[in-house]
């Protein structure tokens, strides 16, 4: 039992060998990828690829773990101290509840699903949760009619641009399209009409509330996809971004929240005009990191609520709907 402990023991004190070394440089890799993150190029859309799922990067500490504890290294153990410090810095605060009471107007935003069976049962889910705003993405016109029956009773007051909506318990003004840039293309050409399901899917409005006027923004914005020629393909979302960074800049009331599915995490650099602007409210309270797609096992948050001039009490997900996505709330002071 002694000699077998000994030789145990022995095995962490030995000199490293190659192997020993790769996993320490792999865990220092780990952790400079997360850190510098930003400095990825991208080619190919592989930066914004990489930002989409950068909290995922850390399910690779437990796996270099299990290999270092595997072959008892020393170098490799101590290495994984890296990225296990950078993970916790950048998202450390996300995994620790910080909410608080009631703020007392609350916000929802929910991609509805233009291929939803159940849209009345969404309807009424929604009207549940008692929120005093709703964003609603992805309005089909077959389905429009029965958001706007369902939910008339809760929101008198709505507005509808092209597939995006906004329902309000007050009264609504100042409403308006706001040009998201779903009419061009790659190079700025100009898409035939087939080709675009609706050119503005974004809009705003002044929320009258108890602490004034709020500026609302609801959008939608391009979606993004990986193809084999093209990789990570987000030029239209990134042209909306931009549009969204533009237009809350302008914005002339202090009050702002933006709601929308925006089809991207706010790390993604595309994002950075966005989040110069306005704060996503899942940094600034709530537990969790807000993944809302897909509806039935969430790994990214692509529906968004930013703040700005507010303070937040809560953020969280609410239960899935009949829709791909989750929606997404937060209480407001």
């Amino acid at each position: 039992m002694t000699r077998t402990l000994r030789a145990s023991t022995s095995r962490w004190g030995r000199r490293p060998d190659r192997a020993d070394l790769a996993f320490a440089a792999a865990a220092l890799l780990l952790g400079l990828l997360m850190a510098l993150h930003a400095w990825i190029p991208n080619l190919g859309g592989l930066g914004s690829l990489v930002e989409t799922f950068l909290p995922w990067l850390g399910l690779g500490v437990p796996v270099l773990l299990a290999g270092a504890l595997w072959r008892r290294s020393v170098p490799a153990t101590a290495a994984l101290l890296v990225p296990v410090l950078v993970w916790a810095y950048l998202f450390g605060g996300q995994i620790v509840d910080t909410s608080g009471q009631d703020g007392g107007f609350t916000v929802v935003s929910h991609n509805v699903g233009a291929g939803n069976p159940d849209p009345v049962g969404t309807a009424r889910d929604l009207a549940a949760q008692d929120a005093d705003v709703l964003a609603l993405q992805e309005l089909t016109g077959q389905d429009r009619g029965t958001y706007e029956r369902e939910l008339a009773r809760a929101y008198p007051y709505h507005t509808v641009v092209g597939t995006v909506g906004l329902w309000s318990r007050t009264p609504l003004s100042d409403a308006r399209p706001v040009d998201t840039r779903m009419d061009v293309g790659p190079l700025g050409e100009a898409k035939p009409p087939e080709e675009t399901i609706v050119y503005n899917r974004a809009l705003r409005a002044t929320v009258a509330t108890d602490g004034g006027p709020l500026a609302v923004y609801a959008a939608h914005l391009g979606s993004v996809r990986v193809v084999p020629r093209g990789g990570f393909v987000t030029g239209d979302r990134d042209r909306g971004a931009q549009a969204l960074a533009e237009a809350v800049a302008a914005e002339e009331l202090e009050r702002v929240v933006l709601l929308g599915d925006l089809n991207g995490a706010m790390d993604d650099r595309a994002f950075d005009g966005v989040t110069a602007e306005l704060s996503p409210v899942q940094d600034l309270a709530g537990s969790g990191f807000g993944f809302s797609w897909p509806a039935a096992f969430p790994v990214v948050r692509l529906d968004q609520i930013l703040v700005r001039g507010v303070e937040v009490a809560d953020s969280r997900v609410l239960p899935a709907t009949g829709s791909d996505h989750r929606p997404v709330a937060a209480d407001l002071g």
